[in-house]
């Protein structure tokens, strides 16, 4: 079982910055990868980036590659989101979520646990 607890939203600026964290419990949290998502009322979950178990492999939708970086602590359990140069269509609630493997996938069918979400609003 892994609980995470997202932190770190918030109103910004376009091309401003903000770093997302993701603390984690649980003792399966160093042997699995991690993935961020969105989402806006009316549409379907969104792939943003996710890292494998070591964080030696990481994955970006092409949206945020370049501008977003995911990285993690296991010795902290944490996984976080570093997003720089916010444009408004980053504007969506932010969930982490914990892979039922090692290896990072954009499927979020392949991810078990998920936070309740933090909010990032992007104003132009």
């Amino acid at each position: 079982q892994v609980q995470l607890v997202e932190s770190g939203g918030g109103l910004v600026q376009a091309g401003g910055s903000l770093r997302l964290s993701c603390a984690a419990s649980g003792r399966t949290f160093s042997s699995a990868a991690m993935g961020w998502f969105r989402q806006v009322p009316g549409k379907e979950r969104e792939f943003v980036a996710a890292i494998s178990w070591s964080g030696g492999i990481t994955h970006y939708a092409d949206s945020v590659k370049g501008r977003f970086t995911i990285s993690r602590d296991n010795a902290k359990s944490t996984v976080y989101l570093q997003m720089n140069s916010l444009k408004p269509e980053d504007t969506a609630v932010y969930y982490c979520s914990a892979g039922r493997s090692p290896v990072p996938s954009q499927d979020p069918e392949l991810y078990a646990y998920w936070g309740q979400g933090t909010q990032v609003t992007v104003s132009s």
